[in-house]
């Protein structure tokens, strides 16, 4: 193997979970032509963040080696509802909601990808016009028993949990995909590889080259613990403000910092290597994270937004007496709402529910998902779900709070 094909075969394997197969990817990275590179997205909600991401800067490192990307958009498979990790039937999507997300996906993803070498494709365009019998033909191609290998399903089916047939054209539907689009590499988070291999097995049956199956870790939320997510409050949305999105990777700790520049930053293997070093002989952590800040922040939203939103972030915590290093805490609540005085109480920042009441009354305590968003509460009766918060009891009591 030459060293340029040494180097690029380095860059394109930062931060993947795993290759299927990789002697395959080398081979067809030898022939020195463009491969197609797939990953697909249903639109299911209108905003991206840092955790979808993870495959875009995936697809922009294929590009920057003059790979051919698509940028699949599910708009067919959306109304099916993806299955993968659920222990229950996923409500499909309208076609209005799906065709108001799709647009917003296209605004969002050519912040990152290079909009001149990025084809945007949808899986109706050929789906839609599919009829019944083209369907069953693919279906065809795959049993049940392969089908409830998968362990979501295993799982349901062995507790008794309904499962709806269409839930099973799914993982075909989005196999097809790679058959229509000839794909040479498909990219997808890790609770997706068994669709991703599933693609690989159609191709074949279709006497097609099997794709390439690469996955990626899905990333940790803020709260270090559990995968990015809006439902649980520990996301970072790639059209937040930048102060917002520069406070909350600000608050991230050091040792995710590291999966952070692994997965999230555009910089050389070699230059995170030199910031390890670097902090292991005693620089500050701080300062690498301001880095990390500064390049996330300029990616949305320009040239020397980072730099504004690292010098506000300063004078914010040494104006308001925000520690740096702040204490995190998790509660388990079974997914209950819970009072703001009994959370107080659970993560050590009042001695009882009743103190925890009387800091309400005195307007002592304050809540956010960043330093910069923290705001006084008042009110006994203030509920919070399942989410990661930060909390301020007085001038100088804080914690990361992550209920789940």
């Amino acid at each position: 193997m030459n060293t340029e094909l040494q180097d690029q075969l380095a860059e394109l394997m930062r931060g993947t979970q795993e290759v299927l197969v990789e002697a395959e990817l080398v081979k067809k990275l030898a022939r020195g032509k463009p491969l197609r590179i797939k990953a697909g997205f249903d639109p299911t909600a209108p905003d991206l963040h840092l955790g979808h991401t993870v495959l875009i800067n995936k697809m922009r490192q294929f590009q920057a080696f003059g790979h051919e990307v698509t940028f699949l958009i599910g708009d067919f498979t959306g109304m099916i509802g993806d299955p993968s990790g659920r222990n229950a039937t996923r409500p499909p999507l309208t076609r209005e909601q799906v065709e108001a997300n799709a647009k917003t996906y296209q605004e969002q993803i050519f912040k990152i990808l290079d909009p001149a070498q990025t084809r945007v494709d949808f899986n109706s365009r050929w789906f839609g016009g599919m009829n019944a019998a083209g369907l069953i033909e693919i279906a065809g191609r795959h049993t049940v028993a392969r089908m409830l290998e998968r362990d979501d399903f295993a799982k349901r089916y062995k507790g008794s949990q309904p499962i709806a047939i269409h839930e099973f054209l799914y993982p075909l539907v989005q196999g097809y995909d790679s058959v229509a689009l000839k794909s040479d590499v498909e990219l997808g988070g890790t609770d997706q590889k068994f669709n991703l291999l599933v693609g690989r097995q159609l191709q074949e049956s279709y006497g097609q080259e099997p794709q390439i199956v690469m996955t990626m870790p899905l990333l940790e939320g803020l709260d270090g613990v559990n995968k990015m997510s809006k439902s649980l409050g520990n996301y970072i949305g790639i059209n937040e403000p930048a102060d917002v999105q520069f406070g909350k990777l600000m608050s991230i700790s050091d040792d995710l910092m590291w999966r952070y520049f692994e997965l999230l930053s555009f910089r050389p293997l070699a230059d995170v290597a030199g910031l390890r070093r670097a902090v292991a002989e005693g620089r500050n952590p701080r300062d690498v994270k301001f880095e990390l800040g500064m390049e996330i922040v300029e990616r949305f939203h320009g040239h020397g937004a980072g730099l504004r939103a690292r010098d506000a972030f300063v004078a914010r915590f040494q104006q308001g007496h925000v520690p740096e290093q702040i204490e995190r805490v998790t509660l388990t609540t079974g997914g209950a709402p819970q009072r703001l005085a009994n959370v107080l109480k659970g993560a050590g920042l009042v001695a009882s529910t009743s103190d925890g009441n009387r800091m309400l009354d005195q307007g002592a305590v304050r809540l956010g998902s960043s330093a910069e968003g923290l705001e006084k509460v008042s009110g006994r009766e203030h509920l919070l779900g399942s989410g990661t918060y930060l909390l301020q009891v007085g001038k100088h009591k804080f914690r990361w709070v992550t209920l789940e």
